[in-house]
């Protein structure tokens, strides 16, 4: 299955999230950008990507808001010289937390106090915001990462604590909190504990990930460049390889049948697509706003 780019020249992108139709900003794919710190909005065929919004520091994970406003997780600015890519861009450095961009542009924290570099986000359907936590680069030697919970009333509380580095995260099939953990897959159980779908996501690992209706999690597979496809054990059952080199952030389902799987590619820095694909998204749930 061949990927066709939709956009190009968005430095380092991820968070890429589906607005659909019927939704203020809707149809239109919007993605982040960690390099330039900003959100941009493209509409259905691409072609442009137009900003939406500047967040400054590192624009990291994106999930929609009901009334078209758009969550980030901040991750505060990635200082790249410290990464294994050979790339040089700017580190503009700014206040980890969670973000809301609203849809004329305006950004505000719904929170900005003791976090590390929180990363990726999935809405609960009674409106809590789960997302991950992780340190910044290099990764100290002992585990500091969390998942955290931003409740309506503006609570944040943590939910699960330590990972080496938490990464993408989304809610299954059956509503349980699954997380990238290192190099694989992990649900995070109600009892506390966690088990493991896969341990190792081949030689990248993986980085943000979505699921379809049926349950199989599509993986961004960093720098094996393209997005793996495991079922719900852990059986890998493709691989969506992209051409050449480069680095594969994240991805998401929209399109007007939700069978079009978009993903970020980060390095060299263009959103691709993949039409077609056997299973709809998993629908996901809008953020209702504070209470």
């Amino acid at each position: 299955m061949h990927a066709e780019v939709v956009a190009d020249g968005i430095t380092f992108g991820e968070g890429p999230v589906w607005v659909p139709d019927g939704t203020p900003g809707g149809p239109s794919l919007v993605v982040t950008s960690v390099a330039a710190g900003a959100l941009y909005r493209i509409p259905p065929g691409g072609g442009r990507a137009d900003e939406l919004a500047h967040t400054g520091g590192g624009a990291n994970g994106a999930a929609l808001a009901t009334d078209g406003s758009i969550l980030v997780t901040q991750n505060g600015g990635i200082d790249f010289s410290k990464m294994p890519l050979d790339v040089d861009y700017p580190y503009h450095p700014t206040t980890s937390g969670l973000q809301l961009a609203a849809i004329d542009g305006a950004v505000r924290y719904l929170a900005d106090q003791d976090l590390q570099a929180p990363n990726d986000l999935v809405v609960a359907p009674d409106g809590t915001i789960y997302f991950t936590d992780p340190p910044h680069f290099p990764l100290p030697p002992a585990p500091s990462g969390r998942v955290m919970a931003y409740q309506r009333n503006g609570d944040v509380r943590l939910v699960a604590e330590p990972f080496m580095y938490c990464n993408g995260i989304a809610l299954d099939r059956d509503g349980a909190l699954v997380v990238i953990e290192a190099r694989g897959l992990q649900r995070l159980l109600p009892d506390g504990g966690r088990e493991w779908i896969v341990e190792t996501l081949g030689r990248g690992g993986g980085d943000g990930f979505c699921l379809d209706a049926e349950g199989n999690y599509y993986v961004a597979a960093t720098v094996e460049h393209g997005v793996r496809v495991v079922d719900p054990t852990g059986k890998e059952l493709d691989f969506l390889a992209l051409d050449g080199d480069g680095v594969t952030t994240n991805c998401c389902f929209g399109g007007a049948d939700g069978r079009t799987l978009f993903a970020t590619d980060a390095v060299p820095g263009r959103v691709v697509a993949w039409e077609g694909l056997p299973h709809p998204g998993l629908p996901l749930h809008p953020w209702p706003g504070p209470e």
